[in-house]
């Protein structure tokens, strides 16, 4: 189960007894688990679907084979029963079956999302009509609004106060990111807590704000590159944002592209003798090479963004002289793509032809409005 704090690092970046609601869709679903049932969005009140004979009328983006988005994703309508005992019918990788009810096998899309329980059967032990989960694993088919799924498939968000589906459906991205950048490229000197650093770029997305909180607990200090806002109060206020979430240091690209960055460093770590061990580049070009020249040597940096959508420059004498190492982390920001019972299929379509296509400011993430 997913503590509170473990989830708070997705912002700052369902139950299966019944019927579950996505609550937001990296794919978010409503889940129907051994009883329990969901859907995307930001859990408004709203009317269920509900036929005269008591099934969820539910909708979701199937496909039958592989190809391009456009080409094969279809909108598809089918009923879901009162939820009952434990069911379990989900699988590691989406299957091509009939389950909902299509003439021929098909599969639902989606991978990450959260939802909200709406009802469970009554084998179910440890969930309750508005509880919020995640799946437990990948490929069990999110891009639906109503879902019926074993208890078992699910993960129960224990605490939700102060979170958002957004959050809670894309904990399994940005603070794992994070998470696993921190721990996997560099070997920090756990008996120097407090005495070694970290230096990131795009520290106001979910990825930094995550890596914020980890490097809190962890006893590593951060130096935060964030973008000057269009005034001097909103940036001294994203600052404070950020310092409250356990930042050590923030500055803004400007200060960091400037002569005295270099002096700035040597003051923040006790003239060098608190070494800088790892860069986190989510932005390129000359940004990523001031971040690189701050590394100590055997350092990494590790690049899993281009925002600025230029490359990443490195003198050589870093390689040669310093002897850092440079890897890639694949991640992408969340773009809201909104999804309403009356949406098309084929705009459903489009909106994950433009994500794969490269077209979209971020990853699309399916946020369901239509009530229960």
């Amino acid at each position: 189960m997913l503590s509170r704090s473990s989830l708070r690092a997705a912002a700052q970046g369902t139950r299966q007894a019944g019927l579950t609601r996505p609550a937001v869709f990296p794919a978010a679903i409503k889940a129907q688990c051994t009883g329990i049932s969901g859907h995307t969005t930001t859990l408004p009140e709203g009317r269920r679907h509900v036929s005269m004979y008591g099934y969820t009328q539910a909708k979701a983006l199937i496909y039958s084979k592989y190809g391009e988005p456009k080409d094969v994703l279809s909108l598809h309508k089918h009923s879901i029963s009162a939820p009952h005992g434990s069911q379990a019918s989900i699988h590691q990788s989406p299957p091509f079956e009939t389950s909902l009810g299509t003439s021929t096998p098909a599969a639902v899309g989606g991978n990450e999302g959260a939802f909200e329980v709406l009802s469970v059967g009554a084998s179910v032990k440890n969930l309750a009509a508005g509880d919020w989960v995640i799946m437990k694993k990948t490929g069990q088919g999110t891009w639906r609004t109503h879902a019926q799924l074993d208890e078992s498939q699910l993960i129960k968000i224990e605490n939700k106060e102060g979170l958002t589906p957004l959050q809670v459906g894309t904990v399994s991205v940005n603070p794992v990111t994070a998470y696993r950048m921190i721990r996997d490229y560099c070997s920090w000197d756990w008996m120097r807590a407090g005495e070694e650093w970290l230096i990131q770029n795009g520290a106001n997305s979910g990825v930094g704000r995550a890596a914020i909180q980890f490097g809190r607990e962890w006893g590593v200090k951060t130096l935060n590159v964030i973008r000057q806002r269009s005034t001097p109060e909103e940036t001294e206020a994203l600052k404070a944002e950020l310092k409250a979430l356990g930042a050590t240091v923030v500055i803004t690209e400007e200060e960091m592209l400037s002569g005295n960055f270099r002096d700035m460093v040597h003051q923040f770590t006790r003239q060098g003798k608190e070494p800088i061990r790892l860069a986190l580049n989510c932005v390129g070009g000359k940004n990523a090479t001031a971040l690189a020249k701050t590394l100590a040597p055997d350092s990494h940096m590790v690049t899993y963004g281009a925002m600025s959508k230029q490359p990443v420059a490195l003198p050589s004498g870093l390689l040669i002289f310093k002897n850092l190492s440079f890897d890639g982390f694949w991640d992408i920001p969340v773009d809201n793509v909104s999804w309403s019972w009356d949406s098309e299929g084929p705009a459903l379509a489009e909106s994950v032809q433009g994500t794969l296509g490269g077209y979209r400011s971020g990853k699309g993430v399916f946020t369901f409005t239509g009530g229960d």
